[in-house]
């Protein structure tokens, strides 16, 4: 496996846990207000996180958004 495809591998994965996170949140899924932001707090962090790789990804490669298919 090469940077590339864990790359895409680890920021789909992301995008894959903050889409479940949204699901909760719009789904009634909360069970308590300590609940809620722990699910904001990481969808938070999973945002950052992406943002990040995508910008490292663009400085290091012509086609870093292609990798991660944004």
């Amino acid at each position: 496996m090469d940077v590339a495809d864990f790359a895409k591998h680890v920021y789909k994965m992301l995008q894959r846990r903050e889409e479940d996170i949204s699901t909760i949140l719009t789904s009634g899924g909360i069970q308590d207000m300590e609940n809620y932001r722990l699910l904001i707090g990481e969808i938070q962090g999973l945002t950052y996180a992406k943002e990040e790789m995508k910008a490292l990804l663009e400085k290091t490669y012509e086609d870093g958004k292609d990798i991660i298919g944004t």
